[in-house]
């Protein structure tokens, strides 16, 4: 039987739904592919690991700037309108990553494809927390927010097959072609679309707020929501991407494990990702968003902590990486919901768009850091101290937020 939250949804929301978490998906592996071929482009382009981490670092920087236009559009244009476009934008800028044909090259279209990015998640979260119903929101978000766990493993299976079949060389950029086909049927899935309820109540000939009125979010009484959002964001996408990035690149160069079994140990990090979501999106619904927030981000601390500081064995480390995707992704489950619920419609997409993306933006300094520590403290300890000090951020801002859990989204 479909769950609730499923059953709750016109046959619009469900293709809303659909095309969403497909959306995820796709975004989520053509970002993530990056980490995978890393290992490759050191060496094959003989890059140091700041240059490396620098590749990761502007593509989140770029995804601040383009989710934050992407959300003041939506709310002015209209979601669905927003989402045909940003899912075009992401695979021609996906393909162009593959086609580089220097550092250069590759730096740019990183860039183009962070605007996209961050812009395809920004509106598609929005979207979600409209079309859900306020007691199921926590767990429509936060299934929808799991496809990136999908994508993350896609991302893992392309790269790995692509460079294992195919020479080095072609063998990486073949892998920014395979999400092409579902990025075409995405698009004709969108353009059957029609708009949440809650938007075409809040603006009934279509029109959101003045262009200027997106500054709204930065005064009173919204001010405060804004501040607690972007330090919850910062803190939440600091901790994945200083993971995320380096982990793959940690297993192969620093505990010199096979292609396999680096495998091996993502999959249990996807796996454990994939449980997290579902936990904290029930978790957001049943005890409330700031206890779920503060459970994982402390889960968060004590497992990275022990995978990174003690002197353990590859088995021991392979049991840590299903707890540690566990905590790392569990927090998207809560952020989603509880950024819809800190504004009201006519600005929810600037809001939302603004916190979740310049939180991404702050936090992609986070690779390029560690990238910059490795020289001393090497990969694993470096890892361990960013992933730390961004879940202590979360922890903060779990105490500073007030409890939305069951909040309808009027429309004003």
């Amino acid at each position: 039987m479909a769950p609730r939250w499923y059953r709750d949804l016109d046959p619009n929301g469900r293709r809303a739904f659909a095309s969403t978490y497909a959306a995820f998906s796709m975004d989520a592996m053509n970002i993530q592919l990056y980490s995978f071929i890393l290992p490759v482009l050191l060496t094959l382009w003989q890059l140091s690991p700041s240059a490396g981490g620098l590749l990761a670092t502007v593509t989140l920087v770029a995804s601040a700037a383009g989710g934050w236009l992407a959300g003041m559009l939506s709310d002015r244009l209209g979601r669905v309108r927003v989402l045909k476009a940003t899912i075009l934008w992401m695979a021609l800028s996906t393909m162009a990553c593959g086609l580089a044909q220097s550092y250069e090259q590759l730096l740019v279209a990183r860039i183009v494809q962070g605007v996209g990015f961050g812009a395809e998640w920004a509106v598609g979260a929005v979207f979600m927390g409209e079309i859900a119903a306020a007691a199921t929101r926590g767990r429509l978000v936060g299934t929808a927010q799991s496809a990136w766990a999908v994508g993350w493993g896609l991302a893992a299976l392309s790269a790995t097959f692509a460079t294992a079949l195919l020479p080095a060389e072609p063998g990486w950029r073949a892998a920014f072609f395979l999400s092409l086909p579902a990025a075409g049927a995405i698009f004709l899935v969108r353009r059957r679309l029609e708009e949440s309820p809650t938007f075409l109540a809040a603006c009934p000939a279509g029109s959101g707020p003045r262009a200027q009125d997106w500054h709204r979010i930065f005064a009173r009484p919204l001010r405060g929501n804004t501040l607690r959002g972007s330090l919850l964001a910062i803190g939440t996408h600091g901790g994945y991407w200083a993971l995320a990035t380096w982990w793959p690149t940690m297993l192969k160069l620093e505990r010199g494990m096979t292609t396999a079994q680096a495998a091996t140990h993502m999959a249990m990090l996807v796996g454990g990702s994939l449980a997290g979501y579902a936990i904290g999106a029930a978790l957001s619904d049943r005890i409330g968003r700031r206890g779920t927030l503060a459970l994982f981000a402390a889960g968060g601390i004590v497992t990275v902590l022990l995978a990174t500081e003690l002197p353990l064995s590859d088995d021991a480390l392979l049991a840590l990486g299903a707890p540690l995707g566990l905590f790392a992704m569990g927090l998207y489950s809560a952020i989603g919901p509880v950024l819809n619920e800190l504004y009201p419609t006519r600005l929810r997409g600037s809001g939302l768009g603004f916190c979740y993306n310049v939180g991404r933006g702050v936090a992609g300094l986070a690779p390029f850091a560690v990238g910059g520590s490795i020289a001393t403290h090497g990969i694993a300890h470096s890892i361990g101290i960013y992933v730390s000090v961004a879940y202590v951020l979360v922890l903060v801002a779990a105490l500073l937020l007030r409890e939305t859990r069951g909040m309808e989204l009027v429309a004003a």
